[in-house]
């Protein structure tokens, strides 16, 4: 496992953002494990956050010319991209949408840099893979190409049918997804770690039970 990835993992923990336990998804599973990135809610937790971003989209040898963000979660995240890429030597632009298009001022849909060449979505999770597919679409619209989607965490859980909104996304558009860590890595980090290990056999059930394949 690449570095960045458990040391993402130690301070999503540090900040209570993966916590470990009993908790209720949107779906109604009872799952051992939560992690929510709405709680990298300060400047220091954004600036390390697009660190791990960066560290993973540039871990994962694709190609890119640009950042998009996704209203509106993604907004932040592709910025702090941004910013973090900038001070590793690469100096991109970046842009993002707006839930409904602006008729005065500069107008449009899309605000920031004009999208050009291959682009990255940046956001935090893939749960359904509807605002995925619809920044997709977005950014063909001006002539662009999405070329990946960088997400914090892949939790490789089955949605309706056997695959997950991951490898449904990936199926219909033939874009990778690029993730700072997978469940692979959380149940690597809990092995790892002695005061967690209670959690791993729960871990690995619920895999068994709702992991895709």
């Amino acid at each position: 496992m690449h570095a960045f990835r458990e040391d993402f993992l130690a301070f999503s923990l540090a900040r209570d953002v993966l916590k470990f336990g009993d908790f209720i998804t949107k779906a109604g599973r009872h799952s051992p494990y939560f992690f929510n990135a709405g709680l990298f809610d300060d400047g220091e937790s954004l600036r390390r956050l697009g660190g791990f971003y960066a560290d993973a989209l540039l871990a994962s040898g694709i190609a890119f010319d640009h950042l998009f963000g996704p209203a509106y979660k993604g907004i932040t995240l592709a910025a702090a991209t941004a910013i973090a890429l900038a001070e590793k030597g690469h100096n991109l632009p970046f842009s993002y949408n707006r839930k409904e298009a602006k008729d005065h001022g500069e107008g449009g849909l899309v605000v920031g840099a004009p999208m050009r060449g291959r682009v990255v979505i940046v956001d935090d999770v893939i749960t359904d893979g509807a605002a995925k597919r619809e920044a997709i679409e977005i950014i063909r619209k001006q002539g662009a190409s999405p070329v990946a989607v960088l997400i914090a965490l892949d939790r490789k859980e089955r949605g309706q049918g056997e695959k997950s909104a991951v490898q449904e996304l990936q199926t219909q558009f033939g874009i990778p997804v690029v993730a700072i860590a997978t469940l692979d890595d959380v149940m690597g980090f809990v092995a790892r770690r002695p005061e967690l290990r209670t959690h791993a056999a729960k871990i690995d059930a619920y895999r068994a039970q709702y992991g895709a394949h």
